[in-house]
């Protein structure tokens, strides 16, 4: 009977495949990390208040006015009208128009405060002028990253 030999060199283990598919699988890894945490990155929170006329309430039938309170001053919306925290008290500062129109048609207007975590001490400066002129006044706290947008109903949406 013939008795099998074997070479050394038949008994050797080839790793490059296993190599090339353990490299695959890392590269793939990666690439699955880098998508997620540049979605996680880009992902920027919002609100979106939509101007609505209530139409059951203390406030019924008045239309809303939105300013933003934040650390540095006021930002009107949807203007977009930014006034300083050294120019508040001003008469002639767009946020004083404001609140003087929003007086004249008290009685049909009103004002919605958004709120910055940090804009605390601005808020406490407005709350005190719009309560003085009797205004009805209202506040929505949001994040301090968070994007405001203010959108507002269509005629046919109210």
């Amino acid at each position: 009977m013939r008795r099998r030999t074997f070479s050394r060199s038949s008994l050797e283990v080839e790793l490059f495949p296993f190599l090339s598919i353990l490299a695959c699988t890392i590269g793939t890894l990666i690439l699955l990390i880098i998508v997620l945490t540049t979605q996680l990155l880009q992902n920027e929170r919002k609100v979106t208040i939509i101007a609505k006329t209530e139409t059951t309430g203390e406030n019924q039938g008045k239309i809303p006015k939105y300013i933003e309170c934040r650390e540095d001053g006021v930002l009107l919306h949807p203007s977009q009208v930014f006034v300083a925290k050294s120019e508040i008290n001003n008469e002639r500062s767009p946020l004083n128009k404001l609140i003087k129109e929003v007086r004249k048609n008290r009685h049909k207007q009103y004002l919605i405060v958004a709120l910055r975590p940090d804009g605390i001490e601005v808020f406490q400066k407005i709350r005190d002028m719009v309560e003085k002129q009797g205004i009805d006044i209202g506040y929505e706290p949001i994040d301090q990253n968070w994007k405001l947008t203010i959108e507002e109903l269509k005629k046919d949406e109210k």
